[in-house]
């Protein structure tokens, strides 16, 4: 299905027919609708095959009877993704059964006139329609789903160990720090370095978790185990197992004091 046509309202219709006349007769018909393109004629099954492929019709008239591959056996050669809409055309009745156990969508009956012809475009055009529509829902959930998965907090933390990528759980990190263009991710005792901004890599983690405490230092609230007041509004935080000890900026006072759930009287002056 060509995607270009979407918005146009185009119909690109490829014929596959053995017999010049029928071909001829297909295209005058073609001809007289508005908004339709022939893209493609092929006179045998193999030649059908390749006009799809390389066409992408939205509607394939399609003869039964054709050298080298008849109709059938074209929609058996063709990936179930590259199948456009169908159009059975042929001058035996009994072939009917059939086009419809493929999925075909209509069935033309040698000689057809105008108006059963124009029919028969009208059913293909409003199901190339709601094709459409379902491949661009499909894709807008596709988007929203990859949005959604781009936007999602941080799970894992990609870092370089040893020339090989390590996998770091970010509920491990007890604090990153900023160091110019770079920063220092500490895992445990370990540390790591990635050349990313503080302020990106805070944008990337779950902000119920991580907290910014200093213009130069990230933390992770649930690796606070303990906490001092120093003066003028500053914490001595201490983070982790290892007991790293982290200060906090002034500015920073009071998303810190509500991050770790203390009252108004529980900072430096209400302890002292």
């Amino acid at each position: 299905m060509n995607t270009e046509a979407v918005e146009s309202g185009l119909l690109r219709v490829a014929l596959a027919d053995d017999e010049p006349l029928a071909r001829s007769r297909l295209r005058a018909l073609l001809a007289a609708e508005p908004n339709v393109e022939l893209v493609a004629e092929a006179t045998s099954g193999a030649e059908a095959v390749r006009a799809v492929l390389h066409a992408s019709p939205d509607v394939l008239l399609l003869d039964v009877e054709m050298p080298a591959g008849d109709g059938f056996e074209v929609l058996r050669a063709l990936p179930p993704e590259a199948v456009p809409v169908v159009v059975f055309v042929t001058a035996w009745q009994h072939h009917a059964v059939r086009a419809f156990e493929a999925q075909a969508l209509d069935f033309l009956l040698k000689p057809y006139d105008k108006e059963r012809f124009r029919a028969a475009l009208v059913r293909a055009r409003e199901q190339v329609r709601l094709v459409r529509r379902s491949e661009a829902v499909v894709r807008q959930e596709a988007l929203l789903s990859g949005l959604a998965l781009a936007e999602a907090p941080l799970r894992r933390l990609p870092v370089k160990v040893d020339g090989r990528i390590r996998f770091v759980d970010c509920s491990a990190i007890t604090h990153v720090e900023s160091e110019a263009n770079y920063v220092r991710v500490h895992v445990g005792g370990e540390q790591h370095v990635l050349r990313e901004t503080l302020t990106h890599l805070e944008e990337r983690l779950d902000p119920r978790r991580f907290l910014r405490v200093h213009r130069s230092v990230l933390i992770n609230l649930d690796q606070v185990r303990e906490m001092e007041p120093l003066s003028q509004g500053e914490y001595l935080l201490v983070l982790g197992p290892g007991g790293t000890a982290v200060r906090t900026g002034r500015s920073h006072r009071a998303r810190v004091e509500s991050a770790l759930g203390l009252g108004s009287g529980s900072g430096p002056e209400g302890t002292r």
